[in-house]
């Protein structure tokens, strides 16, 4: 698959290279597991010779035999004698780069938390020391979110303030996924776009998978998903056990009902029948795998929270592959294909509600875009966006079908609403497939 998009992360990670000839810097970059952060740093430095580690989970002294051979191989230099230790390994790389610039992919950087911690209290020692009178482009890269902010953005970690740039990678927007149909499946219908939102969530890999396959109609998407080896039946569990670690059962549990259309926290709470105030904690601020969701105009900390699920795919995955996982272990592939069949018509709503979100954001026509209900969840307006600026709203409805929508229904949900925006121009809309 060619590269898409990234243009500003892009940009941003080619200007630190150039500015790293000065003095050395440092990048960090987080994402998701199989988001292009690899790619992403490939493409940044196409064309400079660098140096490219990834951290395996192993012993210390066999990635230092992994990365001595790299080095040999990639810069031309011999290293005499055994390298054990990664820290001394920093340092030879430091000492390379005052006489010629240097640049340096670390990948799954957050991995030596686990091989030995102090490499993190070495690397700042040695960077303290030789940074300005050096030439090092340093790219750090990690997918576990948590450890990585931990080893940046804990004041009492060594690595904390030393980065001179962040990164997030995020899934691709729906229209560089529009783009994507375009160019791959020119007939594509919208059934098939919403449902390639879904599936892949903008994560390049699970793209790649379908676009590889030929496979970017509803109907062949799904039979991709579900059939023998596939790579999406654990992805789940890929993706979110390592940061979850031994309690990793209670968040799939909370994740599986908010998935199933359980987003109060008093809901779940009953359900499971324990205190969650802890565990949604950390999955919004720690994880950053949900997010509170609350109605324009709703004072913070507010009765009329809700949760959602960041992640589309995750969302997808905890519906209806965990939700199912016993037929999936027995690979009964037609029973969960009618699943999703009968239920995606009306999961697939809430996920046209938020394309919809991502297109009018990506207008820059709005200041602020949201939804809007009332107590008990009465009147709710799927999109609310306002343009603070101009004095406009737009209220939006959205359906699947636009025959099912009424407008005078709309209008009249919107009374309360309306006297809150006393002095705004406002538009009612109705948004549907054919709108993609």
């Amino acid at each position: 698959m060619r590269f898409y998009n990234r243009e500003k992360e892009l940009q941003s990670l080619k200007d630190i290279q150039a500015a790293s000839h000065n003095s050395s810097k440092m990048t960090v970059i987080v994402g998701r597991r199989r988001i292009g952060k690899t790619r992403l740093i490939a493409e940044s430095l196409s064309g400079v010779p660098y140096l490219y580690f990834f951290v395996a989970r192993k012993d210390e002294k066999l990635l230092c035999e992994e990365f001595t051979t790299q080095i040999k191989e990639t810069l031309g230099i011999n290293i005499y004698g055994e390298i054990s230790r990664f820290k001394d390994i920093f340092a030879f790389l430091m000492d390379y780069a005052e006489r010629q610039p240097l640049s340096l992919v670390i990948d799954e950087f957050q991995e030596f938390n686990r091989i030995n911690p102090s490499v993190y209290s070495d690397m700042q020692n040695t960077w303290d020391r030789k940074k300005e009178h050096t030439q090092m482009n340093l790219v750090l890269s990690g997918s576990v979110f948590s450890l990585m902010k931990k080893i940046f953005e804990n004041s009492r970690e060594p690595l904390f303030g030393r980065a001179n740039e962040r990164l997030h990678v995020k899934p691709f927007s729906v229209n560089t996924l529009k783009k994507i149909l375009d160019e791959n499946q020119p007939n594509y219908t919208s059934e098939d776009l919403l449902a390639f939102y879904i599936f892949t969530g903008g994560v390049p890999k699970y793209i790649e998978s379908f676009i590889d396959r030929k496979k970017l109609s509803y109907a062949d998407m799904l039979g991709e998903i579900f059939k023998e080896n596939s790579i999406f039946l654990e992805e789940g569990k890929n993706v979110l056990i390592e940061e979850f670690g031994k309690e990793y059962t209670t968040y799939f549990s909370i994740l599986s009902l908010i998935a199933g259309s359980k987003t109060s926290r008093s809901e779940i709470e009953s359900i499971l029948q324990k205190d969650i105030g802890g565990y949604l904690g950390k999955l919004e601020n720690e994880y950053q795998i949900i997010r509170k969701v609350q109605p324009m105009f709703a004072k913070p900390g507010g009765k009329s929270i809700k949760y959602e699920i960041e992640d589309k795919f995750l969302n997808f995955w905890f519906r209806f592959i965990y939700k199912n996982k016993g037929a999936v272990e027995i690979g009964n592939f037609e029973y969960l294909k009618a699943i999703v069949q009968r239920d995606f018509p009306t999961f697939s709503g809430h996920f046209l509600e938020k394309y919809f979100i991502e297109k009018l954001a990506l207008s820059g026509e709005w200041s602020e875009i949201g939804s809007y209900w009332e107590s008990g969840f009465q009147n709710q307006i799927d999109i609310v966006a306002l343009n603070h600026l101009t004095k406009k709203a737009l209220l939006v409805e959205v359906k699947l079908n636009e025959k099912k929508y009424s407008e005078a229904l709309l209008i009249s949900k919107s009374v309360n609403l309306a006297n809150q925006l006393k002095g705004y121009t406002l538009e009612f809309r109705n948004f549907s497939l054919k709108d993609m």
